[in-house]
């Protein structure tokens, strides 16, 4: 097992575990208002395509140059 291999492995495993915790604490966010509850909403959202960019990126789909 390679270096490369093992750093893509844990980026795959780290970004489902972090994106579907994420999602399922904005599932739970949705119905409340306010203002911190939208910012809460906003700040869920974009970890959640961190996540989704983090795994694209461990699957070789993004940045795979050469």
């Amino acid at each position: 097992m390679t270096a490369e291999l093992l750093e893509r492995l844990i980026a795959c495993i780290g970004s489902l575990l972090v994106g579907g915790t994420a999602s399922w604490q904005l599932r739970n966010e949705l119905p409340l208002h306010g203002l911190d509850a939208q910012v809460t909403k906003l700040l869920l959202g974009l970890m959640i395509v961190g996540c989704v960019l983090a795994l694209l990126a461990s699957l070789n789909v993004l940045g795979a140059f050469a």
